[in-house]
């Protein structure tokens, strides 16, 4: 029967002058019959038709006189992981439903939606509803959510990779254990890009259903070519230092804009999408029209135009964050230029990918070095593509806040029995290790505050009812629903004009900066700062040529393990003189300097250095482990010098090694001998070394956040930042004073080790220098490899002026 329905699906595809891949045939006839599943399979392959198709073909099946059916109910829920995502998703379905000549509607529900839209869903569900997961957490805090659900087949989670290493994908999980739970026809299918840990995403998604065997991967067998360009500038600084965002080869990048009909030109971070943006029309005015700006703090009207823009071939060229990653809806751009590192394979795979965005298109994308150093990460990044290493993506396991939020949805909506809820937890990946006892913490926190808050009715939330648990006061349950979701970061002002026209957002902390009458640069605007009004800044246009650019914390994202490896791999190839690599002979002067003060080392030796300088003595470390290793290695080794003997470091690092500086003479040899880079007593070590509660504290805010111990206030009255801070480290004091076995003061601990320390990783970098041998060089100055990581501990503490002054000073000494 399945396959008379797969041949609808081919001739519709024959119709439209496409032929059906065979990845697409095998997830249509999986789902058909009956499969739960995840699509793996590469941008622009035709991955969204691999399911949308066959949801259309099962009720073409069950139902005969399926084109004369309307009102059929909620049959398919489409998760995403971003909002612009919806629209190509949306289109593609209505041209199959439309060709089918089926009556179906397709709905959109996000935080975009207007109230009277979801009220018209609530009522008349569309057959397919394309949401994320917090508007999915939403619908179950609405009253009879299970007759909303009740004729669902489908819930199919896009770009599963995104949302895998999240909270968002706990989020799915809880959700889908509840679908699964009173939908019993219910099939769960994912789609992913490939990742290194594709066995155990599939596991993540599937919880307990992996158990029961009818679960299929399905593999696009479609190699996709990646030609990886690097730009390569006139001359190499033979002392090389990051900061100035690759400015300096902007010369080298507008000829690429110009001879391509469009081009996407990637950025790290917000702010360095909006310098970028102002210096390519300060330096090719003629630009101006034709080029645009994309990042997520813009308003949804402008990225909307933008997008719609590129769609219309109207732009020549964008300048986008991550924003623009997945698979927006516009025609594949023709380049893709990528400046400064991407940090990771598979995030750099994934914009690659934007260009020849179509099955059997080879892709390319050039990729332009901020600084000469980071000209070796071409090559690593070349050398990974071609060997498809991507990166893992870390699961969370047992997040307690996410348990706590979504128990308490349940119980805003039907209320819930704890003993139908609790097998249903427990078959997820996330919480299949829930014990009794800590699940009858949770239900004691939600319903009387726990142990340290039962004195206070506000925490007291969940009341029970002849067993059954349920939110009886509206105020609650109205601030929970405000509250739903799990994405959490610095408090965030509306920007406004005066007139009253929406902008974007900006991080509470960078306006706190400014004085009325300050300019700064937004959404490639300058900008005038009139006054702050609650959580909205209100601006008016300047012509000023002068003023700052808004920075976003968490800008700087660590080297990941993968591209640490082949950056090691190319640091061999340099010391062998192997220079296949353009990148790597272009990198020759930098390199002759570094071996004529220094060494590079083998992939089987560990490079030190020390020197001193008029500021003190400089031990300088090379891992090539990335920044977040380097904060927890550098603390360590500081730990375990100073037990040697009283002394104290400043430490400073970048993705390729760091520096300790001490105003006193470091036994380094002494500190080899005795194992300073031993794996034994590490994790003693580790908590010795840093102040693990105050980073404990900060993380918290985020816990209490999503477990609804702090309310950021209503719409439009939103609560200041600090008050959200003092607040969650009042509650992060009374646990930690009364309450250590507190669930979610020990998940703060946990959650530091595991993400923000990566333990596990440090572990292992230490593991394998164990084997190395150890070079210990003591250089007459500074050399090429240490320049950088001084200029950004110089940078802390200078103006960009006084830096730029002592830079080149620092460069004509070491040139001397």
């Amino acid at each position: 029967m399945s396959k008379e329905f797969q041949q609808i699906g081919k001739d519709w595809f024959r119709q439209q002058g496409w032929r059906a891949f065979p990845f697409q045939l095998e997830a249509w006839e999986a789902y058909l019959d009956g499969y739960h599943g995840l699509v793996n399979a590469p941008t622009g392959s035709g991955k969204t038709y691999s399911l949308l198709l066959p949801i259309l073909l099962e009720f073409m099946r069950e139902y005969p006189d399926a084109r004369e059916r309307s009102q059929n109910g909620l049959r398919a829920i489409w998760i995403t992981p971003i909002r612009a995502l919806t629209r190509e998703i949306q289109s593609s379905a209505q041209r199959a439903i439309q060709d089918l000549g089926l009556q179906w509607e397709v709905g959109i529900r996000s935080g975009d939606t207007s109230s009277s839209e979801r009220q018209k869903q609530k009522r008349r569900p569309p057959e397919i509803l394309i949401t994320t997961p917090e508007s999915l957490h939403l619908l179950l805090a609405s009253k009879g959510y299970e007759k909303f659900f009740k004729e669902l087949r489908c819930v199919v989670t896009d770009e599963w990779h995104e949302l895998m290493g999240s909270k968002r994908g706990v989020q799915m999980e809880l959700a889908l254990s509840r679908l699964k739970a009173i939908c019993p026809a219910l099939k769960v299918w994912g789609i992913s890009a490939t990742i290194g840990n594709m066995d155990e995403s599939l596991a993540v998604l599937m919880g307990d259903s992996l158990q029961q065997g009818r679960v299929k991967v399905v593999r696009a067998d479609i190699p996709k070519a990646i030609e990886v360009v690097s730009v390569l500038p006139d001359e190499i600084e033979r002392f090389p230092w990051s900061g100035h965002l690759g400015l300096k080869m902007i010369e080298k990048v507008l000829p690429i804009i110009d001879a391509s009909q469009s081009t996407l030109i990637f950025t790290n971070t917000r702010a360095q999408c909006e310098i970028w943006y102002q210096n390519l029309l300060e330096v090719q005015p003629d630009l101006a029209g034709a080029i645009a700006m994309h990042h997520g703090s813009i308003s949804r009207e402008l990225r909307d135009w933008v997008e719609n823009a590129l769609h219309a071939n109207m732009l020549k060229a964008v300048v986008c964050t991550s924003s623009l990653d997945l698979g927006v809806d516009f025609r594949p751009v023709e380049t893709v230029i990528q400046i400064g590192s991407p940090k990771g394979v598979a995030r750099f795979m994934q914009r690659a990918g934007r260009s020849g965005h179509q099955p059997g298109a080879t892709s390319r994308i050039y990729f332009v070095p901020t600084h000469s150093l980071e000209l070796m990460e071409g090559a690593a990044l070349r050398q990974a593509v071609e060997e498809q290493r991507l990166e893992s993506r870390i699961p969370y396991i047992r997040s307690f806040d996410v348990l706590v939020q979504y128990l308490v949805t349940l119980a805003v909506s039907d209320g819930f029995r704890p003993e139908e809820i609790l097998p249903e937890v427990r078959s997820t990946f996330s919480f299949h290790s829930i014990s009794d006892a800590e699940w009858a913490w949770i239900l004691d926190f939600i319903t009387t505050g726990g142990a340290s808050l039962h004195a206070y009715d506000e925490y007291q939330k969940v009341d029970i009812e002849n067993g059954v648990y349920k939110v009886s006061s509206r105020r609650t349950a109205l601030q929970h629903r405000l509250s739903i979701g799990t994405i959490v970061g610095s408090d965030a002002l509306q920007i406004k004009y005066l007139k009253g026209s929406y902008i974007g957002t900006v991080e509470e902390w960078f306006i706190a900066q400014l004085k009325p009458g300050d300019v700064f640069w937004f959404a490639g605007r300058a900008l005038e700062l009139v006054r702050i009004k609650e959580m909205t800044a209100l601006v008016r246009r300047s012509k000023s040529t002068k003023g700052k650019v808004p920075s976003w914390q968490g800008g700087r994202m660590p080297l990941s393990s993968e591209l640490s490896a082949f950056l090691r791999e190319k640091m061999d190839e340099a010391h062998r003189g192997a220079w296949e690599d353009v990148e790597l002979n272009k990198l020759a002067p930098l390199f002759e300097v570094q071996l004529e003060r220094s060494a590079i080392p083998r992939k089987d030796q560990f490079l030190i250095e020390y020197f001193k300088s008029r500021e003190g003595y400089h031990l300088l470390v090379y891992p090539f482990e990335g920044r977040f290793v380097h904060e927890g290695m550098g603390s360590l080794l500081a730990y375990r010098i100073s037990r040697l003997q009283p002394i104290s470091f400043s430490i400073a690092m970048n993705d390729y090694g760091f520096e300790l500086l001490s105003d006193m003479e470091i036994p380094v040899e002494e500190a080899l001998a005795k194992g300073l880079f031993s794996t034994e007593n590490l994790s003693d070590d580790i908590h010795a070394s840093i102040n693990e509660t105050e980073m404990a504290r900060r993380r918290f805010r985020d816990i209490a956040g999503i477990a609804g111990l702090v309310f950021k206030g209503y719409p439009g009255k939103q609560k200041k930042m600090k008050h959200l801070q003092s607040s969650s480290q009042l509650f992060f004091d009374v646990f930690h004073d009364y309450e250590p076995d507190n669930l979610l003061l020990l998940q703060a601990y946990e959650e530091v080790q595991t993400f923000q320390l990566e333990e596990a990783r440090l572990r292992r970098a230490l593991e394998r220098i164990s084997e190395q041998e150890i070079l210990l060089q003591r250089p007459p100055k500074f050399t090429p490899f240490s320049f950088p990581i001084l200029v950004d501990r110089l940078r802390e503490r200078l103006s960009s002026e006084k830096l730029a002054d002592r830079i080149r000073r620092m460069t004509f000494d070491g040139v001397r």
